[in-house]
């Protein structure tokens, strides 16, 4: 079974399910779903909480051993199990699916891994763990569906805030939702319950977006000039590689078969190469308008 977090409560308010399993690509979502989790689990009376990080040592056993041997307190056990790499290997594959198969009693056990593509989903391990227990995909909302978000994190500190208010956030910390929470946050101490105006929010909430070359992409696809000249903002103030901007916008420029893009395109590898004069990213800036406007 897979839910989303905001999905999370009414599993929380009922009989604990013997195996969660968490992943995705947002570190506050994971963090406070796994936290959630564990208060629940001393709720329902797991008392003992044994935590076991895979690394290239790890010992397979070690899973076993912990969720067979019972509570040093009588009650039951939480096994939290975390696969930074979110590559068991084969010796630790084979050991997760015999382990799904032969679900411990009094035992409820956490799987923690990172985001896991779509070739990661369909490892056997993988798979196991989801049709035994409970999956949790802890993925940042996309730009579309964050100023949603934002007014229920508003709403949980007694605040709300006009939509043009929400999207100016949402715009403001796309992409990192830890700087979204502590925007929220800051908001809460900064100005008393009730309705937040535009420019109360513009004036205590920082620029903290990350970018990458998929929001690139994505924007690209949308048509959307003001996101994608937003982006490429965002990719060189953090330095992006210039062949891999290039790329994305190379390949829009094929896929779209537009020949003005593709000689522009070859205009600018020539200056990332360094046989041409111009300036690259201003040159991304009109390659990425001209495919917008396209």
């Amino acid at each position: 079974m897979l839910l989303r977090p905001d999905k999370l409560a009414a599993q929380l308010a009922a009989p604990l399910k013997p195996l969660y399993v968490l992943f995705g690509d947002d570190p506050l979502l994971t963090t406070e779903t796994g936290d959630a989790l564990r208060a629940a689990a001393r709720r329902q009376g797991f008392e003992e909480r044994k935590v076991l990080v895979v690394s290239p040592s790890f010992k397979w056993e070690e899973l076993f051993h912990a969720a067979g041997n019972l509570s040093l307190f009588g009650g039951r056990t939480l096994v939290d199990l975390r696969i930074p790499s979110g590559k068991p290997g084969r010796d630790g594959g084979e050991a997760l699916q015999r382990y799904a198969r032969e679900l411990p009693a009094e035992t409820m056990t956490l799987v923690t891994l990172p985001e896991m593509d779509w070739r990661a989903r369909k490892a056997a391990w993988f798979t196991a763990l989801v049709e035994a227990g409970i999956a949790i995909e802890c993925n940042a909302p996309p730009l579309a569906q964050l100023p949603q978000w934002i007014a229920k994190r508003l709403a949980a500190q007694g605040q709300s805030a006009p939509p043009e208010a929400l999207e100016f956030i949402a715009l403001k910390v796309e992409g990192n939702l830890l700087a979204a929470h502590q925007e929220i946050q800051k908001l809460g101490l900064l100005y008393p319950p009730g309705m937040l105006t535009l420019q109360q929010v513009s004036a205590a909430v920082l620029n903290v977006a990350r970018y990458d070359i998929d929001d690139l992409k994505a924007a690209l696809g949308a048509r959307d000039a003001a996101r994608a000249a937003r982006t490429l903002e965002g990719l060189k103030a953090e330095e992006a590689a210039p062949p891999l901007v290039l790329w994305v916008l190379a390949n829009e420029a094929r896929s779209r078969l537009n020949r003005a893009a593709l000689l522009h395109a070859a205009k600018i590898d020539r200056i990332v190469k360094g046989v041409a004069q111009g300036d690259l990213w201003d040159e991304f800036l009109q390659l990425a308008l001209r495919l917008s406007r396209a």
